[in-house]
């Protein structure tokens, strides 16, 4: 299929109660469209990287009790899973689309990450643009966007990534549910692409280097 937006009907889903209806209404209508950008931007990002990027739809198969508060595609540079590695998504809770480069919590390029950030951190300031947003907790739709953040906020980053075992680190683009872009296809995933470009630096931070 075409990727042609979000509608209302999408963010609705998660207003749904129970894990069931909710996974049965997010499976028939919300995750083509997540498969959809999911093939649509595996090329690109292939490019982008320089390696193979594979497709990952959220499956939720984890949940047996609560229903998902959000959902994603995510790519990585593994054909059979992305959460050890950096990766980057496209997700949505109720109130908005986030675009986002992640290094979570099950992925050892935690550390390499953060001494990285903390060798780079005045040129990360300059280069990403200062309404994305940080958060080190993927559960939260909130986060902090740069521009709010001091030097000790990111130190906070740093310090939590080498020394948490469970701290994990996400940095990216937020969308609202009625910005006019989350329901326009095309111009969407364009901007997509021009977000996870100002996020490639990130990326490349999180692998030892040769």
């Amino acid at each position: 299929m075409t990727f042609s937006g979000f509608t209302a009907k999408d963010f609705d889903v998660f207003e749904i109660p129970g894990l069931e209806p909710r996974m049965e209404v997010l499976i028939q209508q919300v995750r083509p469209k997540l498969e959809a950008i999911g093939e649509e931007l595996a090329p690109f990002l292939t490019d982008l990287c320089g390696e193979p990027m594979h497709v990952h739809v959220a499956k939720h198969a984890r949940r047996k009790v609560n229903p998902p508060i959000d959902t994603w595609v995510a790519w990585a540079a593994n054909k059979r899973g992305y959460k050890a590695l950096p990766h980057f998504e496209v997700g949505m809770f109720a109130s908005h689309i986030f675009v986002i480069f992640a290094v979570i919590y099950e992925s050892p390029n935690k550390i390499t990450f953060a001494q990285a950030l903390e060798a780079n951190l005045s040129d990360v300031r300059s280069n990403i643009p200062g309404h994305f947003y940080w958060s080190m907790d993927h559960m939260d739709p909130k986060g902090t966007e740069q521009q709010q953040m001091d030097m000790e906020e990111f130190q906070t980053i740093i310090n939590k990534l080498q020394q948490v075992k469970k701290a994990e680190v996400m940095c990216g683009l937020r969308i609202d549910r009625n910005d006019p872009l989350a329901s326009d296809g095309a111009a969407l995933l364009q901007t997509v692409r021009s977000t996870f470009e100002h996020l490639l630096p990130l990326y490349r931070m999180s692998f030892p280097k040769d």
